[in-house]
């Protein structure tokens, strides 16, 4: 064994609370406490491993910081397929990462310019819904669930193929949860609490299968978490901080019963965390020793309080190895490598430390068919997790609609109930496989536990130590079990750590240093960090309904391809992964091909089919319509719960082909049939729309019913979106048209595109439309334009390479954290524009005069997007800074006028062309709001007292209009 201490990996001082290693095993994460703000690192795994990379200076160590969680991150954890990084933390939020393409390196914010991110990691979605500090995450083990604790008492259980939706809130809970743990099959999830429970929940109907409180009676809410574990056939978990005759432990409990005899015994301290190696091992054979297959038996490692980490092999009575004052402070986290044979384990002193074995320490792991083979004789016949789709048609709650079922099918139901029966077997199985070799595992046990080495401590303590896998047992003795452990001759000690193996490990070995508070350092929120929020477009917030409803109203970005006449050009691809399809398990919609614009010749546009129906201009513009497929499935909203599915090409009387749509709102259906086949679809909570070859748009209500015949496209379809009762089409000339299917009107119609492509290079890279039926373009240059049907004109609300963008500051004149959370359609297709210029000011400086200017032009600009937009939420937010900033910076002229408009006339006027409302507020309302704001600069003293005064006029007139 090699024990080493990077001291590269850190956190510049500050606690590292958790650590994870990439499947693949080339990087790792960590995270815990930033300088103001929490922080997630990744860093490279192989200077950890090899001397002569770890001295390569062309070798980076790390890889990417993300500093965007708002407070210190608790947990670190990567998907099993090694696609996303979940991150939770003391701001209440997860966030998931995903890899962006590379664009090069960029320098980390408030690092010298040495410090560079060589990968570019994104945050694809942020999961708000836990009410205090989220302390563990864990992905189920096919990466179908997401589950998340927190301090709220709660465990949930989010929808890992349709992010942000919810599928269990587990209550039940009495204190703090701190750990969380899935079985290896995704059957149970275990979570742990300071209320001195572990309980566990079924996934099959995420209901509480049972609450384990014995062992955790004598304990306290002492650790900062509790990191439980299960072992990889399933056959135990060991939970966190328990006790056993006043001394600390850590329990195993039994699958089999939920029992609970026997646990990991020796740390002085409580233990905090608990982790299984992934394999399953089997002795490892030696040359000339017998060929008799050896039982198979698991590993655990321990972490501790104490300052301790201790290795156990299931088939051993004594812990592998100990290794004593490994930190200066309580262990937080493990994590193994996937091949089983390395260990990170990181602490609250804010370091990192690897364990590199041996088989020969260790043993030889078994075959992927070996493990599926004791998954199999646990769990039963069938491993399949029952999706929400086949719950919902398994029980029928009529008695009327049960009988009117049987009659005409009742050969369906014949199958049917052959189908619950082996449901029932399957139900079954766990006690039918409970037998090896005609003995039943409880006899196994009861006959182990009889070999069980118990002992007491002068002060009559009782000490077990444990077999664990109760049926399986090697006879390897405690001597020959492992060679004794080396030190790399690279590895940095930074503390005299004692490493002991093969040494009882019991409450007899003793701490050598003093022990250190397991206090949390007190965390300072980021004002920065807070706006980086603004990048994500899956947030939903409880605002004004201005912002988008659905996953189809929100932005889609659609991968920028590389135009042909620029083969040089570099564009960042940032498209989701096809998935398959899953029956019950929709998938985010990527049908979708890149709409990418070209400039054609008017011959090539002639020999296309689809132009046949346009007379072709000097130069016209070409968009790709999306490929035909036999069937997909589409994510119309997460809250409500609602998607479509199309099946094309179903066969029908005679030789003709029909195409069915079906659509499941909380599982609800209806479904209906068209005659052509369906190329492309969207919705929301109030419409579903479908195109169709021939050029042909239907539109249903959120009900099935259709809402008027089919509209023909003057050319085939490209792109579309549902938004409210608003249908928006983009078809291949590249012409725009929105419709409000309810009131039968047309919003825009046929405006082309041509108006705002600078050039044949520019690609459309994100397409949206908002609550109010505005159509917005996000174009690959940077800019985003909006068509404003009331001027009929494209309208310039976002441009990523605004100078004013990068010059402005503004920070001074923020709101509170609350309300820095904005979600609206600014806000997305800006992304991190908008705190972009409270970094560049703190990078350089300007005249204060210049600052002032480009600062009251970038606020002025967001104020017109927004009243553009028609999104009063992101108006009030932005009104309110730009009044801050006149304030603050004292700008008495701008800030009378801005007054004058919100107050209009006092006295009535026939002749007046003063509105009442903007964007859906009322002015007078807003202007109360800013009073406040004015008055808090003496300056404006007699502004305020004017303004007041009016309006204590008004209001003894009439209420406000």
């Amino acid at each position: 064994m090699k024990l080493l201490k990077p001291t590269w990996v850190n956190h510049n001082g500050k606690p590292i609370f958790s650590v994870d290693i990439h499947p693949d095993g080339i990087k790792f994460a960590t995270g815990g406490q930033g300088q103001d703000s929490g922080k997630v690192v990744i860093w490279s795994m192989a200077p950890v491993l090899k001397e002569d990379d770890e001295k390569n200076k062309n070798i980076p160590k790390m890889l990417c910081q993300m500093d965007n969680h708002l407070a210190c991150v608790n947990c670190v954890r990567w998907s099993n397929n090694g696609v996303y990084l979940a991150s939770g933390g003391d701001d209440k939020l997860i966030m998931v990462w995903k890899r962006a393409a590379y664009i090069g390196p960029s320098t980390v914010f408030g690092s010298s310019s040495k410090l560079v991110n060589v990968e570019q990691w994104r945050c694809v979605s942020i999961l708000r819904i836990h009410s205090g500090d989220v302390m563990d995450v864990a992905w189920s083990p096919h990466d179908a669930w997401l589950a998340s604790c927190s301090v709220d008492n709660t465990v949930v259980i989010w929808n890992a193929v349709k992010f942000p939706e919810i599928l269990a809130t587990l209550k039940g809970h009495a204190g703090l949860v701190k750990g969380l743990t899935w079985d290896p099959v995704g059957k149970y999830i275990a979570s742990q609490a300071d209320d001195r429970s572990l309980k566990v929940w079924r996934t099959m109907d995420w209901q509480l299968e049972t609450t384990i409180t014995k062992p955790f009676d004598e304990c306290g809410g002492t650790t900062h978490i509790l990191r439980l574990s299960w072992s990889p056939d399933g056959h135990y978990l060991v939970s966190a901080h328990a006790m056993n005759n006043s001394g600390p432990t850590a329990q195993i409990i039994e699958r089999d019963g939920w029992k609970t005899n026997m646990d990991f015994v020796g740390h002085r301290k409580a233990v905090t965390v608990v982790k299984f190696n992934p394999k399953i091992f089997k002795k490892k054979q030696r040359n000339g020793s017998s060929t008799k297959p050896s039982c198979p038996y698991c590993c655990c490692a321990v972490g501790s309080k104490d300052r301790s980490l201790s290795v156990w092999l299931t088939c051993l009575k004594r812990p592998l190895v100990v290794i004593h004052e490994l930190f200066d402070k309580s262990i937080m986290d493990i994590s193994w490598t996937l091949n089983g044979l390395g260990i990170l384990v990181c602490s609250m002193d804010g370091s990192v430390a690897f364990l590199d074995f041996s088989q020969d320490e260790l043993g030889d792991p078994l075959s992927e068919e070996e493990k599926s083979n004791i998954h199999q004789s646990t769990y039963g016949k069938s491993l399949a997790i029952m999706s929400e789709a086949q719950l919902s048609t398994t029980i029928i709650e009529n008695p009327e609609m049960l009988k009117y079922q049987q009659r005409p099918q009742q050969q369906l139901m014949e199958q049917k109930n052959a189908a619950i029966q082996d449901a029932a077997d399957v139900m079954t199985a766990p006690k039918v496989a409970s037998m090896v070799n005609g003995e039943s595992l409880e006899d196994i046990r009861k006959n182990l536990l009889k070999k069980q080495v118990e002992t007491r401590t002068a002060d009559g303590r009782r000490r077990i130590t444990p077999l664990c896998i109760a049926q399986l047992d090697t006879g390897v003795n405690a001597t020959s079990a492992s060679a004794a452990p080396t030190v790399s001759s690279f590895s940095v000690l930074t503390t005299p750590s004692k490493i002991e193996p093969m040494k009882a490990f019991d409450s007899r070995f003793t701490e050598r240093s003093k022990a250190t508070s397991a206090t949390s350092a007190v965390i300072n929120t980021n004002q920065i960090a807070m706006d980086r929020l603004k990048d994500q477009n899956l947030i939903k917030e409880n605002e004004p309904k201005d912002i988008l409803e659905s996953s189809s109203d929100s932005e889609e970005k659609i991968p920028a391809t590389k135009p042909l006449a620029l083969p040089k050009r570099k564009l960042e691809l940032e498209g989701e992964t096809v998935e398959k399809k899953k029956k019950g398990r929709p998938r985010k919609d990527s049908r979708l091909v890149p709409v990418t614009l070209t400039v054609q010749s008017p011959a090539a546009l002639a020999s296309e089919k689809d132009a046949t129906c346009i007379s072709a201009p000097a130069l016209a513009l070409k968009l790709p319509t999306p490929i035909p497929q036999k069937s997909f499935t589409l994510q119309i909203s997460s809250d409500p719960s609602m998607y479509i599915e199309v099946e094309n090409e179903m066969a029908a009387a005679g030789c003709s082909k029909l195409s069915r749509l079906k659509c499941n709102r909380e599982g609800k259906e209806w479904e209906t049939v068209l005659a052509s086949r369906i190329l492309t679809a969207a919705g929301s909570c109030d419409v579903v729309s479908v195109a169709c070859e021939k050029r042909t748009l239907s539109v249903f209500s959120a009900c099935g019913r259709r809402l008027l015949p089919p509209i023909i496209l003057h050319s085939p379809i490209s792109a579309l979106r549902c938004t409210g009762s608003y249908v928006m089409a983009l078809t291949t000339i590249a012409t725009l048209s929105v419709w409000n299917v309810h009131k039968q009107s047309a919003v825009v119609k046929d405006e082309s595109l041509q108006t705002i492509l600078a050039g044949n290079d520019t690609t459309v890279s994100q397409i949206l439309l908002t609550q109010h039926g505005m159509p917005v373009m996000s174009l690959s240059d940077g800019k985003t334009y909006c068509f404003n049907p009331s001027l009929s004109t494209w309208n310039l609300v976002s441009d990523k390479q605004d100078s004013l963008a990068q010059c402005a500051d503004y920070r001074n004149s923020l709101p509170s954290q609350e309300a820095m959370l904005c979600s609206g359609p600014l806000a997305i297709i800006q992304g991190w524009t908008s705190n972009s210029g409270r970094q560049a000011a703190r990078l350089f400086s300007m005249p204060h005069l210049v600052q002032q200017e480009t600062t009251l032009a970038y606020l002025e600009n967001q104020i017109a997007a927004a009243l553009t937009l028609q999104s009063s939420y992101e108006y009030h937010h932005w009104l309110l800074i730009y009044a801050r900033y006149l304030v603050n910076e004292g700008f008495e002229y701008r800030l009378r006028e801005l007054c004058n408009d919100l107050l209009g006339p006092v006295h009535y006027s026939a002749g007046s062309q003063w509105e009442s409302t903007v964007a859906g507020l009322r002015k007078r309302e807003l202007l109360k709001e800013l009073l406040p704001v004015i008055g808090q600069n003496l300056r404006f003293q007699r502004l305020f007292t004017e303004y007041q005064e009016q309006l204590d006029i008004l209001r003894n007139k009439s209420s406000f209009p």
